[in-house]
């Protein structure tokens, strides 16, 4: 029997990325963002080296309660001070290292532009087979002739290798976007404020301190560059507790992305038509009533997150707009919007290679049903421009 309060993804066939952005995985980096300040203090001599390794050892996910950590998340608005008061006691004479110094924030932060860069991974993979293998497809047909629609009539011919080479050129520039995205992710190391106050070491500190900072040296600057390194995040100019670029940037990357793929699959979708036949899935799915049917069901998938990402995006732009030194809401509403449009991209993406991989194309029925004759202009020229593109 299922948990109760699961969510599988009954309801959300077009989500991916599963593994990356579930809660186990949440969970993952969140400590791996408190193992990583932990590593970064006893580096620079503001910690035991064996707190560090305690702290790293104690930090197993199979050794913390999830549904205990959610449930117990509601009294203080955020899941970092229950897990910061389990990880104090898993670490046991080494406790008062963990979190020295953070805010919840820092490490929620932290913990999510973690999730997006391995989410990322995957999804800039797909994206560079469903290039790959549009390429191919704009090559293989540069001269298949098909009738150009406007506003939804036919209007005079192209080819299909120009249509699939302006498929190509929207997913390259998906991918440039989410790439430039993922490599900027930076880590948030701010304080209580954000002013970094708390990481500027006592004087009794001294003897922790193996690495000599330069004279003139900020302790704060240089423990945020040590932490970012730690974790494989971008060091930021500042803290960013209230200066959401990074947040805001990746929303619209992903709204990019899953436009960019919407605009292939509605394509899909209007050409796999009974009535038009140019294209069909290669593998397409079933009706529960009508036996004969090949559902089209990757385009579909692609098209109902394309749906739903801007929207959700709306909401990581909307959270610019934070007040204070730290917010109340602006920054709690950012987080199931943001780990949303990662599975629907991820899961857009994954359908696209698929889909593009499948792709059937019916060269004698685009003919067929092409009504005008007229020239198909600078179109084979076009696409072998648009094919030296990276």
């Amino acid at each position: 029997m299922a948990d109760p309060d699961a969510d599988l993804g009954l309801l959300s066939p077009m989500r991916g990325a599963a593994g990356e952005t579930g809660d186990v995985a949440v969970l993952r980096a969140l400590l791996d963002a408190e193992v990583a300040l932990t590593r970064a203090q006893a580096a620079l001599g503001r910690a035991p080296l064996e707190a560090a390794e305690a702290v790293a050892g104690a930090a197993r996910v199979a050794a913390f309660d999830l549904p205990g950590l959610v449930a117990r998340a509601r009294s203080g608005g955020n899941p970092v001070i229950p897990l910061v008061e389990d990880l104090r006691a898993a670490a046991g004479p080494y406790g008062a290292h963990v979190h020295r110094g953070a805010t919840s924030q820092d490490i929620m932060d932290t913990a999510l532009m973690l999730v997006a860069h391995r989410t990322l991974g995957p999804v800039l993979a797909d994206l560079g087979r469903v290039a790959g293998d549009l390429a191919g497809l704009a090559a293989a047909h540069r001269d298949t002739v098909m009738a150009a629609r406007t506003l939804t009539q036919q209007a005079v011919p192209t080819t299909f290798g120009l249509k699939a080479a302006g498929w190509r050129s929207l997913v390259l520039d998906a991918r440039d976007r989410l790439r430039a995205a993922r490599d900027s992710l930076p880590a948030q190391l701010g304080g209580a404020a954000g002013t970094l106050a708390a990481f500027h070491p006592a004087t009794s500190e001294a003897a922790f301190r193996p690495e000599r900072p330069e004279p003139g040296e900020d302790p704060g600057l240089r423990l945020a560059a040590r932490f970012a390194a730690e974790l494989g995040l971008a060091e930021p100019v500042l803290p960013w507790h209230v200066l959401r670029t990074p947040v805001a940037d990746l929303g619209g990357a992903l709204a990019f992305a899953s436009g960019a793929l919407g605009k292939l699959a509605a394509d899909v979708l209007v050409l796999s038509r009974t009535e038009v036949g140019e294209l069909s899935e290669g593998v397409g799915g079933g009706s529960s009533s009508m036996p004969h049917k090949h559902n089209p069901v990757r385009a579909t998938m692609i098209a109902a997150a394309a749906r739903q990402v801007p929207s959700l995006a709306a909401v990581l732009y909307a959270s610019l707009a934070a007040e204070d030194e730290r917010p109340s809401g602006a920054w709690h509403a950012e987080w199931q919007p943001l780990r949303e449009c990662l599975r629907l991209v991820a899961g857009a993406a994954r359908d696209a290679a698929e889909l593009v991989a499948g792709l059937r194309v019916h060269p004698d029925r685009m003919r067929a049903n092409l009504t005008l004759s007229g020239s198909t202009g600078s179109a084979r020229a076009l696409v072998e421009r648009a094919l030296k593109e990276d």
